[in-house]
This record gives structure tokens, C-alpha cells and sequence, in this order.
């Protein structure tokens, strides 16, 4: 796979932790913005850069986001001056973590409505946030991950 660079806003949470450790045994040069970097765990997969943002907001850092342009920032802008070519955001949608469940894989994915169920675990939804960067299936929809776990 040809190493590509992603970031991670929110890494020390429940799903950003299982993301970075999915998306760097997936070969991805990763970047993890974080409001504390002591809330990384040392064990584990670790990010190739760590950006905290103790104070102000994560566009005021440079060093992580070259380009931002400060507080009036607007996505198209930053995009451009970043030359992101994807941009794939975790939104609750009524989620909840079932039991903190496996990752499978095989969970469903409804476009545009909400799905048959609300529950994703979080390692599968790292998983399919992770696969949205290597299709365009779901570029411009809203998605809603689900899965039946036993």
C-alpha cells in the first residue's frame, strides 16, 4: 500500500484510539491532533506525529495544520491550502459502543437514512471510518454503520 498521510482529531477517545491503532497497522503515516498528549497510551500502535492542543483551538497550531488560517477558517479553504483530498468526519448519529464489541467487518452500511440498528461497536466503526478513505462509495452521503452483535 503506498503510505498515505491521515490525521486524527479526538485520538484519545474511544473510537480515535481504536482508529490510530487500526489505521497505523494499516501502514497510514498518521498525525493525531489531541487536547492532552499524556492521554495517549504509550503501549500500542503509536502515531508518527503528536500535535496537543492545550490552549486555543486545534487550528491555531501550526505545526499540525499548517495553513488553517486561525478561528475564521472555512473547509474549502483549508482543504485546498492542505491539499486534503478526503475528509471523513464521526458524527453521532445515536451510536453506542455494544459492550465495547469486536472488530467484524461486517457490519452494514444504510446511505442517507438511519440504519437497522444502533449499534456499532467502535472498532468497527474505526474500521469503516478507515475504509472510507480508500473508496469514493460514500463520498457526499451521510452513512450510518450498524451491526447485530450476539
Amino acid at each position: 500500500m503506498k503510505v498515505k498521510k491521515i490525521a486524527i482529531f479526538g485520538a484519545t477517545g474511544r473510537t480515535g484510539l481504536t482508529t490510530l491503532a487500526q489505521a497505523v497497522e494499516a501502514g497510514y503515516e498518521v498525525t493525531v491532533l489531541v487536547g492532552e498528549a499524556s492521554r495517549l497510551p504509550p503501549e500500542g500502535p503509536q502515531p508518527a506525529h503528536v500535535v496537543a492542543c492545550t490552549s486555543g483551538g486545534w487550528w491555531d497550531h501550526r505545526d499540525g495544520a499548517e495553513g488553517w488560517g486561525g478561528r475564521y477558517w472555512t473547509a474549502p479553504t483549508v482543504c485546498t491550502n492542505l491539499a486534503v483530498n478526503k475528509v471523513v468526519a464521526c458524527t453521532s448519529g445515536g451510536w453506542w459502543d455494544h459492550r465495547d464489541g469486536p472488530l467484524t467487518g461486517a457490519y452494514s452500511v444504510t446511505l442517507d437514512g438511519r440504519g437497522p440498528s444502533r449499534v456499532i461497536s467502535k472498532h468497527d466503526l474505526g474500521h469503516f471510518m478507515l475504509s472510507c478513505l480508500t473508496t469514493d462509495k460514500y463520498d457526499g452521503h451521510s452513512t450510518y454503520p450498524s451491526h447485530q452483535y450476539d
